[in-house]
Order: C-alpha cells, then sequence, then structure tokens
C-alpha cells in the first residue's frame, strides 16, 4: 500500500479487553471507514443476578454503522465470537473473514439467532491478504493458541502496517502441527510495523508458555490411576486439549459421552473439519455409557470455571438429573480458572470431594497449560515485528503495565507506547501515538431469557431485591380517595424488628396522610359530564409507590424495593336529565 503524504490519523478505539478478561472487540477507523476485530462476550459476575452473557457498549458502532466495511475474526474462543450474534441484531457487517473453525462455529449461533442473512461469511487460510472497504487490506498469519486454526493479522492502512496479535504463544511442537508462521512475521519486521498490538494475559509470569503436548503425559497418568469412572471438564473450545483426550479414551478402552452442548457443538464442528479424529464408537450417548463399568466410561463436561448453569456445577450441585457422583469417581479439572472465577471453581470442587470424588487440580498437577504467551514469547513478537509503536491489549490493567516495561527493556521507547481503557480512542500517525478521547465504553447485559437487554436500572432493582429484599403493598382506593379496606403488607427477605401487624397500621396510615395531601394533584375535572372527577390513577400509584418506599428506608434502616398493588373502582355513576344514573362511558367507547 502506497503511503498517502496527507493521511488523517489511524483511529484504534477497543470497546472490550482492556482492564478485563473477555468480550475482546477492537475497532479501526480511517477516514469513513471502520472494520472491526473480534466481538467477544464475558461472563456475568456474581452481582449481575439474572444476566446470561456480558457485552461491550455498541453505542458509538450503532451510530457509526454505515460506515462499517467489514469485520475480521481471529479465532473461535466465545470471548472473540459470542457477541457477534447478539450485534448483527442491531446493524449489520458487510462481510465476515476469519479462520475455518471460527466461522463455522459463528454460522451456526447465526442460524441460531436468525441473523444469517445479515452479513457474509468468507473463510480465510494462512497468508491470505483480504481487501477491506479501500483503505485497509489484512493478512492473516498463523500462529498458535490453545484452539485450532488461530491467527496473528497484520492489517496495512495508508499510515503503515499494525499488527495484531490475537492471543498466542510460540508452541513450537503443536499438537496439530500448524506452526507459528514467525518466518511472516519477521519479514513484516524487516520492512517496518508502525504499530504493534500485543496479549498481555501473562506479561506477569516469566519465562516461555510450555507447549499443548506437555500435558499428555500428566493427563495419561490420572488415565493410569483412575480405578472408577472419570469425569474431564476443560474449555469446550480446547479443541487439542479434547482431542488429547480422546486419544487416552481411546488407548485406555474408555467409552466417552460428552456432557454440555457447546461442548457438543464444538466437538460436532472440529470432527467434521478434521481437527478431532476419533472413531465413531468411540462416542455415545449417556443413556449407552451408563450401563458399562465404571472402569469403561469417560464423561468430558463443561462448566471447568464453575459457570452456575454448567454441566460440572450442576452435577457438583447434585442437580443434574442424570449424573451423581459416586465413591471412587476421578474428576480432572484440565483449565485454571479465569481471574474471578476462583471461588466458584473452588466451591465447585469442595462439593465434588464432599461427595467422594478424587478430584485432579491445580498447576502443580500439570493437567492444563495457558494459550498465552509469557514474557519470554512476549519479547519474541516484539523482537520479530520491531514495531515503532506498541498498544499493550487483552488483559487486566496491571498486566497491561507489566507488558508496557518488557516493551520498553525491549528498547520501545516509553513515549512510544500508551496504556488505554475501554472506549479510549487512540490516534496513530507515522510520527505519533496519543489518546485524544473517548467513546462510549459500559457495559450491555443479556437477559437469561434471551429476549433483551438489562437495563442499568433494572440491574440495579435485582441487586436491590438480593440485598435487601422486596416489600409488596396491595391496597384499594375509592373515587374520594379514601382506603376502601386495610392494606395488605407482605415482606420477602426483609430484616425487620416490626411486628406485622404494626407495620401494616403504619403503612396505613402512611397512605391516608399520602392521599390526604395529594390526592387533589392527580384529580380533574371530569370532560364526560360526570359529577365525579377523573383520576390519573397511574400517576397516583408511581407517587404512593415512591413515598412509599422512602418512608420505609426510614423506617426499617434498609432500603427494600416497594412494590405497590394498587385495585382501583369501575367507572363512576354520572346523573343524567331525567334524574336516573347510568354509568360513564369510556373515552374508547365514547370514541366509537
Amino acid at each position: 500500500m502506497v503511503k498517502n503524504e496527507t493521511s488523517a490519523a489511524l483511529k484504534i478505539i477497543p470497546l472490550g479487553g482492556l482492564h478485563e478478561i473477555g468480550k475482546n472487540t477492537c475497532v479501526f477507523e480511517y477516514e469513513d471507514e471502520i472494520i472491526l476485530l473480534d466481538a467477544g462476550l464475558a461472563f456475568p459476575t456474581e452481582a449481575m443476578h439474572g444476566v446470561n452473557i456480558v457485552l461491550p457498549d455498541m453505542t458509538y458502532i450503532r451510530e457509526n454503522r454505515h460506515k462499517i466495511k467489514g469485520m475480521i475474526v481471529t479465532h473461535g474462543h466465545e470471548d472473540h465470537i459470542g457477541g457477534i450474534a447478539f450485534h448483527l441484531k442491531q446493524f449489520e457487517i458487510p462481510v465476515i473473514y476469519g479462520p475455518k473453525l471460527a466461522l463455522a462455529m459463528l454460522e451456526g449461533k447465526l442460524e441460531e439467532a436468525g441473523v444469517r442473512d445479515r452479513t457474509e461469511l468468507k473463510t480465510v487460510l494462512p497468508r491470505d491478504v483480504v481487501r477491506i472497504g479501500k483503505h485497509f487490506f489484512v493478512e492473516f498469519i498463523r500462529n498458535t493458541h490453545s484452539i485450532a486454526d488461530s491467527f496473528t493479522v497484520a492489517i496495512h492502512t495508508p499510515l503503515g502496517v499494525v499488527v495484531h496479535t490475537g492471543d498466542f504463544k510460540f508452541d513450537h511442537t503443536p499438537v496439530d502441527g500448524e506452526r507459528f508462521d514467525i518466518q511472516r512475521l519477521a519479514e513484516h519486521g524487516e520492512k517496518g510495523v508502525l504499530c504493534l498490538m500485543s496479549d498481555s494475559t501473562n506479561s506477569e509470569v516469566p519465562g516461555f508458555t510450555p507447549s499443548e503436548a506437555s500435558v499428555y503425559p500428566n493427563l495419561e497418568r490420572v488415565f493410569t490411576q483412575a480405578t472408577g469412572r472419570l469425569f474431564v471438564t476443560t474449555f469446550a473450545s480446547s479443541v487439542h486439549r479434547i482431542n488429547m483426550i480422546l486419544q487416552l479414551a481411546q488407548k485406555y478402552k474408555r467409552t466417552v459421552t460428552v456432557v454440555g452442548r457447546s461442548m457438543l457443538n464444538l466437538i460436532a464442528h472440529a470432527r467434521n473439519l478434521g481437527y478431532i479424529k476419533c472413531e465413531d464408537n468411540l462416542l455415545q450417548p449417556l443413556h449407552i455409557v451408563r450401563s458399562l463399568p465404571d472402569e469403561n466410561v469417560l464423561i468430558l463436561t463443561t462448566g471447568s470455571q464453575g459457570e452456575p448453569m454448567s454441566a460440572m456445577t450442576r452435577i457438583a450441585k447434585q442437580e443434574h438429573p442424570h449424573i451423581r457422583i459416586r465413591q471412587g469417581d476421578t474428576v480432572v479439572f484440565s483449565a485454571n480458572p479465569i481471574p474471578g472465577n476462583t471461588i466458584a471453581v473452588v466451591t465447585v470442587i469442595d462439593q465434588l470431594m464432599m461427595q467422594g470424588a478424587n478430584v485432579v487440580y491445580g498447576r502443580e498437577k500439570g493437567v492444563h497449560v495457558s494459550g498465552h504467551g509469557c514474557q519470554e514469547d512476549q519479547k519474541l513478537m516484539i523482537a520479530l515485528t520491531k514495531p515503532k509503536f506498541f498498544l499493550p491489549v487483552h488483559g487486566e490493567h496491571r498486566m497491561l503495565v507489566k507488558h508496557s516495561q518488557t516493551a520498553q527493556s525491549m528498547g520501545i521507547p516509553a513515549e512510544n507506547m500508551v496504556i488505554i481503557q475501554n472506549g479510549n480512542v487512540v490516534e496513530l500517525t507515522e510520527e505519533s501515538i496519543r489518546v485524544a478521547g473517548k467513546v462510549p465504553s459500559g457495559l450491555e447485559l443479556v437477559d437469561t431469557s434471551g429476549i433483551g437487554m438489562v437495563s442499568d436500572k433494572v440491574l440495579q432493582e435485582r441487586q436491590r431485591m438480593a440485598e435487601e429484599g422486596i416489600v409488596t403493598i396491595a391496597t384499594a382506593i375509592d373515587w374520594t380517595g379514601k382506603l376502601l379496606a386495610k392494606p395488605e403488607v407482605h415482606l420477602r427477605g426483609v430484616v425487620t424488628s416490626f411486628e406485622r401487624s404494626l407495620l401494616q397500621k403504619w403503612v396505613q396510615q402512611r397512605i391516608e396522610e399520602i392521599l390526604s395531601v395529594r390526592w387533589s394533584g392527580f384529580t380533574t375535572s371530569s370532560s364526560f359530564g360526570s359529577d365525579q372527577p377523573e383520576v390519573d390513577w397511574v400517576g397516583l400509584q408511581e407517587h404512593l409507590e415512591k413515598e412509599l418506599a422512602r418512608s420505609l428506608k426510614r423506617e426499617l434502616h434498609c432500603q427494600p424495593t416497594v412494590t405497590l398493588l394498587m385495585q382501583i373502582p369501575d367507572e363512576p355513576p354520572v346523573k343524567v336529565a331525567d334524574g336516573r344514573r347510568r354509568r360513564t362511558r369510556t373515552a374508547a367507547q365514547v370514541a366509537s
């Protein structure tokens, strides 16, 4: 690409993946064109009640949807592709380029969400170069990670080449034989890389990350020692790990059943594409495996991160409809907890142990290695690409800081790098890198029902109900603003020294006080000839609920959620000219 002497700045805007683990999403913008790199999700925290998944705030993209020219997918992990189906419900993406495994997984997600027709999926191979819009040429460079078919990308812009590593480590003995294309990285380094955006996940860990192949002998040791049923849980997308587990199952004559929808889908796609190879009869449904001797059974499950609805968590809680832990079972956690998930994972391990399982977990057991490069991997990446500017990405703040320090030790000046947050607008020119503003960068929370997004207000209400409880008040009011009966008060999850009868009496008095003062403010003269006023019942209910919540907070010394159920009377009678009384017609009836 020929450089333009009058080029505008290239804007790089991460919307997710910084100061956190997950929801990796990045925007590249030049003049009137935008390309997206990945669009992932994250898992909810314990405080996000009823939330299924967490997405980045995509307000900036929705407002600039007319600029979108395409998307790059680096690999198939959920924290890189899991948000795409949700985003396509809000805006179209003309084309998505990515590796065949990632796009196979993505296609199923799009079809399930009913948005397959809102984009075009195009598979790329190593060293393929695609043009997106007028200004971007993207080259896909094979790398090694914990999932098959993973890429680093070199984005050619009018200002120069930006290398985004994606998730990576330098695995010189990859399980599938697909080695990192170090030669191509070095070629770009010799020609000149304007900016390197590099994975920071393991920036605090010295040395190189071990090869995925190093896990095999440690897993094999577990297979030889397990005398009963064997359970293994790992990331559903860890194709290489799953392939090794299936090879060991074949070798040690254990029939495998897979429990967990995401893992079933991944194995199906990986087998179709040739990334997982095993005999058809090795995999059997659960009802067949249950009839086999324990020493011939392997149950492969999701739930390595203690996710509340995952198979392993439900088994640990004894809530799974078909599987119970028995004395003599061996359970292997072939994954380390993602930051923030440690407590959930430890709880599951404790529950399994209390039911008699032998649980194999922890770094010292060697049944898991990271898919992310440590300090020496990161140094090698910098040495190969020789970037002028450096932007650490994909990690929490301390990881970004440590990665920047590593880059400085490799000779990149501190003024040639920035540590940024989600939403920061990085302006990159041939001579400078700086933060030049900020766009919306919060969270978008998807409800467990999958119907819609959870607003901040709804989440706050859920948190308050969980922490402070709920008070429900049922009352009936007549046309004169008087109570027709004593209010009914019900408390759920509220700690109070009030006796129910006293609380009910207090609520009644408070409602009567509010009505005596505010009733006239919600009534107007009737426009239908009635001698009774018209009442804004909706406004009155909202006001009563608000005032009762405020008063209860003061009296109960807590802040429960207050819900007012208000019964209102039928339409009032109205006098007519002959002195007889009839019922007032509604506005709809008058209109008809």
